[in-house]
């Protein structure tokens, strides 16, 4: 696109002609990562930069839903209707008040404020909230329970590391 100064407004006026396309830039293959102009850190620098965060995202399972699978991968997850499956994931896991879930949950922290029917495992935290209802074996790292709260099943707190090792000795755990 040419650009000139007209002479008697002294303003830069836009081209009528469309664009050539020799001058457009190459369309991105979807699987191709996009180029920037960012020059490759070396291996020095690479080890003395903290790791860049990705950003954790939330999916949420609305009130008016049932669903019935099951949930991996990495993330948080808000569930406020009804879930049937097990839910595996590397982020947070929080059940709404209102809120069912039928199945074996594998998370870092674990909220419940509805009801949960089935056995956490290796969580780091799990979180027993006020109108929460766990029917199932909790093993965590630290457990919270609020007053007026229910739980039916057994309970292991604070021995986070050794569990942790156990599991990934089985090859549940993450390397």
């Amino acid at each position: 696109m040419a650009l000139w100064k007209d002479s008697s407004t002294g303003s830069a006026a836009p081209s009528t002609l469309p664009p050539s396309p020799a001058i457009q830039p190459a369309p991105i293959h979807p699987r191709e990562p996009e180029k920037t102009n960012v020059a490759p850190l070396s291996p020095e620098g690479a080890r003395r930069a903290p790791a860049a965060r990705a950003e954790v995202r939330e999916s949420h399972i609305a009130a008016d839903l049932t669903i019935e699978g099951k949930i991996v991968g990495t993330g948080h997850v808000r569930i406020a209707g009804k879930f049937k499956g097990d839910v595996q994931v590397e982020g947070n896991l929080s059940l709404e008040a209102g809120a069912r879930l039928e199945g074996h949950v594998k998370a870092g922290v674990v909220s419940v404020a509805g009801e949960l029917i089935g056995n956490i495992e290796n969580a780091k935290r799990v979180e027993l909230l006020e109108s929460g209802v766990i029917n199932g074996d909790v093993k965590a790292g630290s457990l919270t329970v609020a007053a007026g709260s229910r739980m039916r099943g057994q309970v292991e707190f604070g021995y986070e590391g050794e569990g942790r090792a156990k599991a990934e000795a089985k090859g549940f755990g993450n390397a």
